[in-house]
């Protein structure tokens, strides 16, 4: 049980939507993230820890966040009380040091505004806060013979119009890399000949561009979805069974049928995955350059884009191999 938003809390939301532009998606999930710590700092500061008092007040409609969450009760707040609370998320709440890095920059962003933008506060102490360590990890990726291999099974799909419909989905994921969300929102009305432009994270809008097979695969499947579609209106180009534009869920569900058939495990290999894929593929053999492969996905920061410069084990050895001295005979 949560405490009600308070004004502060709804007008900092507003301020993200109205003068940052961030996506509603962005925005709820930074109100789940402050929700959370101004329930935590109330309990531990107002409540002193008796959580049962708490939830009892929270149950009787007596925790008028207004009242207890103002600029002086913020001001009070500490880089002890900030520690604690990343002790909570850690220890009780179980998240991983992504998702415990992920909350404490919605503080700073939080912070940032009280401090700079309203001018509430005095000490911005977020500064102060150390982020905790994050263990890199390569990226899960289809190699270029088990993309063929997915693509070959896709192709066996009876359904001409599923067939066509799901080789396009696939195909544009492996050579664009684009995201889930940003697929399903494509409309036909997008597509300008070699190109379409989205509006991905952060509603940033960027330019994806096709490769020749892909319109040809985009192409064919418009020509079997209007005559699936007969006098069905809708923008929506990719667009499920039920005439309608596909979801997120659908195309997951699809991708994970394909995957499995092709004999892959679908607790390691997912749609995401494949973004994944199209990235190293574009790096690998592409020689893309990072800030390019930057630009391509739609990433904010080029140290995003950096975990897809990994080199597998059979780069690894041809590195090897290119040194001078392994040719030469002892």
């Amino acid at each position: 049980m949560k405490i009600n938003s308070p004004l502060i809390l709804t007008d900092y939301l507003n301020y993200l939507k109205s003068i940052r532009g961030l996506s509603n998606k962005t925005i709820s999930e930074y109100n789940y993230d402050l929700i959370n710590f101004i329930s935590f700092v109330i309990l531990r500061k107002s409540y002193f820890g008796n959580k049962e008092k708490f939830e009892k007040d929270l149950s009787n409609n007596k925790v008028d966040s207004n009242k207890i969450f103002t600029a002086e009760f913020i001001s009070s707040i500490t880089v002890q009380d900030m520690y604690s609370y990343i002790s909570f998320l850690d220890n009780i709440l179980d998240d991983n040091a992504s998702t415990r890095s992920r909350k404490i920059s919605a503080l700073r962003s939080f912070y940032k505004y009280l401090s700079q933008e309203i001018e509430i506060i005095d000490n911005n102490i977020t500064e102060k806060l150390r982020n905790p360590k994050i263990q890199k990890r390569q990226p899960v990726y289809l190699t270029l013979n088990e993309t063929e291999k997915l693509l070959e099974v896709v192709g066996k799909e009876k359904n001409e119009f599923l067939k066509n419909r799901d080789l396009a989905i696939v195909f544009t994921f492996l050579t664009t890399g684009m995201r889930l969300s940003e697929l399903v929102s494509i409309n036909l009305s997008d597509i300008k000949d070699d190109h379409f432009n989205i509006v991905g994270k952060g509603n940033k809008e960027r330019t994806i561009y096709l490769t020749n097979n892909c319109i040809d695969l985009i192409e064919n499947y418009i020509m079997i979805r209007n005559n699936y579609l007969k006098n069905i209106k809708t923008d929506a180009l990719f667009i499920s069974t039920r005439k309608k534009r596909i979801s997120n869920r659908a195309v997951q569900s699809t991708i994970d049928k394909y995957l499995k058939k092709a004999g892959f495990d679908t607790n390691i290999y997912s749609t995401h995955k494949l973004r994944h894929t199209a990235a190293t593929l574009m790096y690998k053999y592409g020689n893309v350059d990072i800030r390019a492969l930057k630009d391509i996905l739609g990433h904010e920061s080029v140290s995003t884009t950096q975990i897809y410069t990994h080199l597998d084990d059979e780069d690894l050895k041809k590195a090897v191999n290119k040194n001078p001295l392994s040719n030469l005979e002892i």
